[in-house]
């Protein structure tokens, strides 16, 4: 499986797209004025501290406090080595009003809610995530050779010196698979100058406010998501090509040959039918090539995924027909889920199989399609119900909560009055109006959507003129092209 970076630069907006042998995997977009915040570290203040929700509100120079639970407080080293379960943490015995700490963004603010912090720090590089709090080392979990990991290990084990003397812990990154020592101690240097400007802002800032700054997305790119598998990374931006290759030389040289300037006259984006895909993620309903479809239905509370097997009718049995859909299903839905940037609670709800192996392998296809996946993703056995249950880590909004917003017309519900509905509540509208200024009003005028005047004009024109002839006062009915359906005014004349 190969892969293509795409970085779209202009002075408002950046944006990343992943393409897998042509398609589409993930898009990423940071916008000038909205830069994310996650990675950040800043110098806060506590500002309230609430015993009843073990958590504490924290001023770190945002318009909205930032909230901090008794779980992302972090331990000490010397309690971390003692290998022993801390006993229940109250915040209170932790922090209180005014205490100053470090802090670090781990989801950017969400609707209403302020940004998440956490005092366990970590900082990346290339091949290394440095831990300031920590003394251990540790392995990614995708590098799965054994023997890799131990040799990992053991050289880094030597370049940081005995736990004992360390100032920190490190995590060997999933990019580091198959990297010498040299890197690793070029890596490690980098992020110990680091970690101590930021402690020295620190001592000398006198107020709260932003103490290190993650990289801007195009750079951040190069140095989280380009791998083994990448093939390819393009930038319509001759300056943003040379702060990347700039950027490469000093923390990536080996990715170097892979970065490219596009000069094309036409849009990089357009070359790879990226725009299209963007709009098509935005749309509830997703077709499945069989001819089957799955809906996608994003609410604050959780993401829910319906399969149907649509125009799909199959070969054989109704159960194999069944089966052949949920399996593609799984593999879009997992695309989907990264495309789209899908967080949190997601419900899957698969047509109904009576084969337990059929189950099985839908799971097991669900299961590693998302392996490719950057954000962490838990999934649960079928439910009782024949529900699928997942989790996937949300970091920063969903494609959707980035290009949309909730629609004026409809109150981001989804769903607009019928003109039927909207032509009864102006006969109700009417009565009201009929009955309380009857010896005051010669004549009424509707001014509505032209769906709804052309409903009464036609379907309801018996009951408008019944409805005149039992108030006795005239209606008068006029077109307002500038009005949603559901709007209506009715004026005394």
């Amino acid at each position: 499986m190969s892969e293509e970076i795409l970085i779209n630069v202009t002075p408002q907006e950046t944006r990343v797209a992943v393409v897998e042998n042509g398609v589409l995997q993930e898009i990423n977009i940071e916008r000038a004025r909205s830069r994310g915040m996650v990675g950040n570290i800043y110098k806060g203040r506590v500002n309230r501290v609430l015993p009843g929700m073990e958590a504490a509100f924290v001023d770190i120079g945002l318009e909205r406090a930032a909230f901090l639970h008794v779980s992302d407080i972090d331990l000490k080293p010397e309690e971390k080595e003692t290998g022993i379960e801390p006993g229940p943490r109250l915040i209170h015995e932790l922090l209180r009003p005014g205490q100053e700490l470090i802090v670090q963004v781990i989801k950017d603010p969400l609707g209403s809610k302020g940004a998440r912090l956490t005092t366990e720090i970590t900082i990346p590089s290339r091949y290394l995530v440095y831990v300031p709090n920590g003394r251990n080392i540790g392995v990614s979990s995708r590098i799965e050779d054994e023997k890799e990991r131990n040799r990992l290990k053991s050289l880094l084990d030597e370049l940081a010196g005995p736990p004992e003397e360390r100032d920190g812990g490190f995590i060997l990154r999933t990019a580091a698979e198959g990297v010498g020592a040299d890197l690793l101690a070029h890596d490690l240097a980098f992020l110990k100058r680091l970690w101590q400007n930021i402690c020295e802002r620190m001592r000398s800032s006198t107020s709260v406010g932003l103490l290190h700054e993650d990289l801007p997305l195009a750079l951040r790119t190069l140095r989280d998501v380009v791998g083994s598998r990448v093939e390819k990374v393009r930038i319509d931006s001759r300056e943003t090509y040379h702060r990347a290759v700039q950027f490469a030389q000093e923390m990536v040289p080996e990715i170097i040959p892979l970065i490219e300037h596009y000069s094309g006259e036409r849009p990089l984006f357009d070359l790879y039918n990226i725009e299209d895909e963007i709009q098509r993620a935005l749309e509830k309903r997703v077709p499945l090539k069989s001819g089957g479809y799955i809906i996608i239905d994003q609410t604050e509370a959780m993401t829910t995924v319906d399969v149907n097997t649509g125009a799909f009718v199959g070969h054989r049995t109704l159960e194999e027909t069944i089966f052949k859909t949920n399996l593609e299903a799984a593999q879009a839905i997992a695309r989907q889920l990264r495309l789209r940037n899908l967080g949190g609670i997601i419900i899957i709800d698969f047509i109904d199989m009576v084969e337990p192996e059929h189950r099985r392998q839908v799971l097991d296809t669900l299961s590693k399609a998302l392996e490719k996946d950057h954000a962490k993703t838990k999934v649960c056995e079928v439910s009782s119900l024949g529900l699928v249950e997942m989790t996937r880590k949300r970091t920063r909004e969903s494609l959707e909560h980035v290009l949309c917003e909730p629609c004026p017309t409809c109150g981001g519900r989804g769903m607009v009055k019928t003109a039927e509905t909207v032509c009864y509540e102006i006969f109700r509208e009417i009565l009201r109006e009929a009955r309380q200024y009857k010896y005051n009003a010669k004549q009424m005028l509707v001014i509505a959507a032209p769906t709804v005047i052309d409903r009464l004009h036609e379907e309801d024109s018996i009951s408008l003129a019944e409805l005149q002839e039992f108030t006795g006062i005239p209606v008068r009915l006029q077109y307002e092209v500038l009005y949603p359906p559901e709007q209506y005014d009715i004026v005394l004349m």
